[in-house]
């Protein structure tokens, strides 16, 4: 092509996009020993929170703690810069407990930049990818806009909302994946590669000036004290030159935050008036909108329609930093003209002269179905392409950063001609949101729940490090100084196990007693607790309370897993299989599941199809499709 320079570089990896997604996708590949590229479209937008500076959540918070046990980015920026701190439904279950942390969003960014910036095998360039280049089916380079060509052994596209991005306020629309940001049309490349391409939909509240809010009409929320952490590792993990961006103390014997309280209060029935009386005006409901929206984080207006019998709807009012006066009203997300988010928001107790600094939007974005994808996310029709995000139809930045972990780690493995990096459903959220991704699709954004893990108290938050550390030290994936604290963990862990088993409280083992409803290890005795941590007490706690149902989901797992272990060759033709229903042998033509247990879990596959493919796998050669 005239006029393209070729970067005199060589890169084994390259990630396209520096959102959440694409900053685990380059630390990990970069921790693994790749040269590794991160191309995002404006440098000064690394990290950034476009929706709400919130990290976890229900669920969320659990991905949180497995990105960082296997030695990602996420909870330790979260901790280093959040400003309140909470663990969720802490009245319930300890499956669905998860922490949650507003943090600071320019000092969240920042943080993220400088890491990239002084990370070791990384660099970072400006660009917008416009094409891919594919060599006997293989990417073998990415180009920009301006001409600048990469050249590279494999790519992880993470472009977020970016990819033909149409903004909408009303009936009023302008091109950009995020307010006053520009779009990428990589998407025209990959339906010229022939990926299937679709179209989703999300949005945005606006956000206040503190100034303005009356918050002594509303109802006050503080974090909790002590504040949960999301990082496994204590210590200082990032040096302390870099305080600018690191508002808390994160030190290995305290976690100091100054925390700031968040705010409630609620919608009412003039608010629904408004709301209602004007959504013709809504390009939702207009029809402007063509692009599929999230049903588990609905708009104001869908609210309003689909609960038409409630005559409020709680909204939390939360600070965006600790230096800057801007409010981000949770609960409202909406695409309505600012004349109208201006009289509604104006409806609510305590925000009756709320002056509104940035208008709430929705967004439409390409995306691409994920059952294009294998579990290691990489694409099945270009080698070496790997896609990770909101391309795969996923919903925040969680589900995101875990992709992006998983994408980036496989993409450097299969440079460096390692077995793939495969997280099962049975062992983390991680591998749920995949699994589910690449073997059932989705019609909509995804969002993670605790409800959708089969095992979901094997995978519980406080053992996320426990379940996967091991895994990511076996493959090179964690940093020394982690691999120390966790081996340190384990043996403190054991020898925990033993003393509950060899010392007595009430006449009985501390074993027994720990079954008991009411004992908590707060009430220990002081000479008892002391030897141990909280968090050892805490998790082996658990582990003793739910023994018995935590025994029955691992001899489930060991039956799935026979199951899981029956491989499909990869060049098994379908169509061609006599008996098999024309329905199963398109759909799972379309997955192309590697094992019988992905199979089974694809819809409109019936435990009857799974039979007969085993049978025939069993008498069938292989043959190409």
């Amino acid at each position: 092509m005239s006029g393209t320079f070729v970067y005199p570089k060589l890169y084994d990896v390259v990630i396209v996009g520096a959102g959440h997604a694409g900053i685990e996708a380059g630390l990990a590949s970069a921790r693994l020993g790749c040269q590794t590229l991160v191309l995002t479209q404006n440098a000064d937008t690394i990290g950034q929170m476009s929706c709400n500076p919130a990290i976890g959540g229900l669920a969320k918070g659990h991905i949180v703690r497995e990105i960082d046990a296997l030695d990602g980015f996420m909870g330790d920026n979260a901790d280093a810069t959040g400003i309140q701190f909470r663990m969720l439904n802490l009245r319930k279950g300890p499956s669905v407990r998860a922490p949650r942390a507003q943090c600071d969003k320019k000092a969240y960014q920042f943080r993220a930049k400088v890491t990239l910036e002084r990370s070791d095998l990384l660099d970072i360039k400006q660009g917008n990818v416009t094409r891919l280049i594919v060599e006997d089916g293989r990417v073998v380079g990415v180009e920009s806009n301006f001409g600048l060509r990469f050249q590279t052994k494999a790519v992880v596209i993470t472009t977020g909302t970016f990819m033909r991005g149409l903004l909408h306020v009303g009936l009023k629309n302008e091109a950009g994946g995020r307010m006053g940001d520009s779009v990428s049309t990589v998407s025209d490349c990959l339906k010229e590669l022939g990926f299937e391409v679709g179209r989703f939909k999300t949005g945005t509240p606006c956000r206040l000036l503190a100034r303005s809010i009356d918050f002594s009409k509303c109802e006050r929320q503080e974090g909790d004290e002590p504040p949960p952490r999301f990082s496994f590792l204590r210590g200082k993990s990032f040096e302390q030159q870099n305080g600018l961006f690191t508002l808390n103390d994160t030190g290995k014997d305290v976690f100091h935050v100054e925390q700031i309280p968040c705010w409630i209060t609620h919608t009412n029935t003039a608010t629904h008036e408004i709301i209602r009386g004007n959504l013709d005006k809504s390009p939702m409901y207009s029809g402007i909108i063509e692009g599929v929206g999230p049903r588990y984080c609905p708009s104001i207006e869908d609210k309003v329609v689909r609960f038409a019998e409630k005559n409020s709807h709680q909204l939390f009012l939360e600070p965006e930093g600790r230096d800057t006066d801007e409010i981000y009203v949770n609960g409202v997300s909406t695409s309505l003209p600012f004349e109208v988010q201006y009289h509604f928001i104006r409806s609510v107790a305590g925000l009756e002269n709320a002056e509104i600094l940035r208008p709430g939007y929705a967004v439409e974005y390409d995306y691409c179905p994920p059952t294009q994808l294998r579990p290691t996310l990489e694409t099945k029709r270009v080698g070496g392409l790997y896609f990770a995000g909101q391309i795969n139809g996923t919903s925040g930045y969680e589900e995101a950063a875990g992709q992006g972990l998983v994408a980036g780690t496989n993409a450097a493995l299969k440079v460096l001609e390692k077995p793939p990096f495969i997280l099962t459903r049975s062992e983390s959220y991680i591998g749920v949101l995949i699994d589910d991704l690449v073997t059932r699709g989705t019609a909509e954004p995804y969002r993670m729940f605790t409800s959708r893990a089969e095992y979901r108290l094997l995978l519980r938050q406080d053992n996320a490090d426990m379940r996967l550390t091991a895994r990511a030290m076996e493959i090179g994936l964690v940093r020394p100084e982690r691999g120390a604290q966790f081996s340190e963990k384990l043996k403190q862990m054991e020898s925990a196990r033993r003393f509950v088993r060899e010392n007595r409280i009430d006449s009985i083992s501390l074993a027994a007693w720990f079954k008991r409803p009411d004992s908590e290890f707060g009430k220990l005795p002081a000479e008892l607790r002391e030897p141990y941590s909280d968090e050892i007490w805490q998790t082996l706690e658990t582990d003793l309370k739910y023994e018995g149902y935590i025994r029955r989901q691992e001899e489930q797992i060991a039956r799935a897993s026979r199951q899981e272990s029956r491989t499909i060759p990869l060049g098994i033709n379908y169509l061609s299989m006599n008996g098999l229903r024309r329905e199963a042998a398109q759909k799972l033509d379309a997955v192309r599941p590697l094992t019988l247990g992905q199979a089974s879990r694809i819809s409109g596959v019936t435990p009857a199809d799974l039979t007969l493919l085993a049978i025939l796998l069993e008498k069938t050669p292989v043959t190409e499709s």
